[in-house]
């Protein structure tokens, strides 16, 4: 009889003993998953410090330019063109924040 109840009592401590360790395991694996979801897809806009091409065509079509596209980028300026009551026309804007109109 004293040997049922050692064996009752060992098999006892060990499923007390486990439960702690298994509950943290999971949890731990959970938050894991979460952050790895956060990460991907939660990721900031571009920015852009000047003025973008999109950001020009819709500053042209605002303007009153049809079928706008971009025709040359570079450091200074961005040039699109597009057609207007009269033609075609040519809208220069500076690089710079805001998109500001240098040339019609």
């Amino acid at each position: 009889m004293t040997n049922f109840i050692a064996k009752v009592s060992l098999a006892a401590l060990l499923a007390i003993a486990s439960i702690p360790a298994s509950v943290s395991t999971a949890a731990a694996s959970g938050l894991e998953r979460g952050a790895v979801i956060d990460v991907q897809y939660h990721r900031r806009p571009a920015v852009y410090r000047g003025c973008s091409p999109i950001m020009a065509v819709r500053a042209a079509r605002w303007s009153g330019l049809r079928d706008v596209r971009v025709v040359n980028v570079t450091p200074r300026r961005v040039v699109v063109a597009g057609r207007d009551r009269r033609g075609w026309d040519r809208m220069t804007f500076a690089n710079v924040r805001g998109c500001p109109l240098i040339r019609r």
